[in-house]
């Protein structure tokens, strides 16, 4: 592909028969672009090829390196996912737009270029640039739209959503897509493309919005109206008191302190210890009171606040009866009877749900 300075006449000459309201629309500040005729200007101001544009984009053929660089895209994977990533599939989109109309102006060799170099910058992870490039074909147009997508590229949400980086880097490919439009003074097709840009520019708001929903809170842990706790599991034999307490003992009250703390429908808790019907009935009695006052003052140091009340019962409330003669069967069998019972007094509106069932462990 040749280039030279006559481009840019050539264009210029067109410039008569494009709408000047279309034009004026566009807001567009380079005063070359806005000379008609042939009395343009033809110097490197005004876009005019030089020997460096030719070296860093001639050369290449346009339809074999846009299926180089979007492999090397498509191959990074999950790694262009983000705003660099995007912008690079944007300008490849952009860059096969203008040649399925036979564009000769140079963009398509300034956006494959710009596709590329963003792909290697991802590949080595060095080079990554969010500003944008000053390319020869491409004119400044619609400042206003250009306001708002760096509004959003300055958004302290931005490194995190990606999908508003997603949206702002095609809007800025976009619009310097629209601005080649208006370099060739192709003024309606500069518009026509400037808003586009600019009637998706809410979607870049609204996936901030999105980004910012707080994820739901995690579910509260639905506390039954009953737990049992064998008391072989919290306490070790014969024993009652916080030194003589498992450790699994202690990982299951634990678990139960951090389920009450993210309620709040339970109102009171009546803990209720009970024992075998081996043994002494008063001494029975006396360890079974004694494990419930453990396990009452375990939940208040461990930060309970709802009225907690301690009972011990004995034998007197057994949920087995065994008549096993041999000693350890027996032992097993009544072991159901020795457990810690806590009981959940709930408020009114928690009644009103449906009920959830009883909870024993024994593990």
């Amino acid at each position: 592909m040749k280039y030279s300075m006559m481009v840019v006449a050539l264009a210029a000459a067109v410039a008569g028969c494009s709408s000047s309201a279309t034009r004026d629309r566009l807001q567009i500040q380079n005063p070359t672009v806005l000379q008609n005729g042939f009395g343009t200007t033809q110097d490197q101001a005004a876009g005019a090829v030089t020997p460096q544009w030719i070296a860093t984009y001639g050369g290449a053929s346009n339809g074999s390196t846009l299926k180089d660089v979007q492999k090397r895209l498509n191959d990074l994977g999950a790694h262009k996912d983000n705003y660099f990533g995007y912008k690079a599939q944007c300008w490849l989109d952009a860059a096969r737009a203008e040649r399925a109309q036979r564009d000769g102006w140079g963009f398509v060799e300034e956006a494959l270029h710009e596709a590329g170099r963003m792909t290697t910058a991802l590949e080595t992870s060095e080079g990554l640039d969010i500003n944008n490039p000053d390319l020869r074909t491409t004119a400044a147009v619609r400042p206003d739209i250009w306001k708002q997508i760096l509004a959003a590229k300055m958004s302290p949400d931005f490194p995190t959503c990606q999908a508003a980086q997603r949206l702002t880097a095609c809007a800025e490919v976009g619009m310097m897509h629209a601005g080649h439009a208006a370099w060739t003074r192709n003024f309606e097709a500069s518009q026509r493309i400037a808003a586009e840009v600019e009637s998706g520019l809410p979607a870049i708001g609204a996936a901030f919005d999105a980004c910012h929903v707080a994820p739901p809170p995690p579910l509260a842990a639905r506390i039954p109206d009953k737990v049992t706790l064998q008391a072989n599991a919290i306490f070790r034999f014969d024993q009652a008191d916080l030194a003589g307490m498992l450790p699994a003992g202690r990982a299951k009250l634990d678990r139960l302190v951090a389920d009450l703390k993210t309620v709040d429908d339970v109102t009171a808790i009546r803990i209720a210890g009970h024992a075998d019907r081996l043994g002494d009935d008063q001494y029975n009695r006396l360890l079974s009171i004694r494990r419930a006052e453990t396990v009452m003052r375990y939940l208040q140091d461990s930060g309970v606040t709802v009225p907690i009340t301690a009972h011990g019962y004995g034998r007197s409330r057994p949920v087995v009866v065994c008549d096993e003669r041999d000693h350890r069967a027996l032992i097993d069998c009544l072991e159901p009877n020795r457990r810690v019972e806590l009981d959940f007094e709930r408020s009114t509106r928690a009644a009103a749900l449906s009920p959830v069932p009883s909870r024993t462990s024994t593990n």
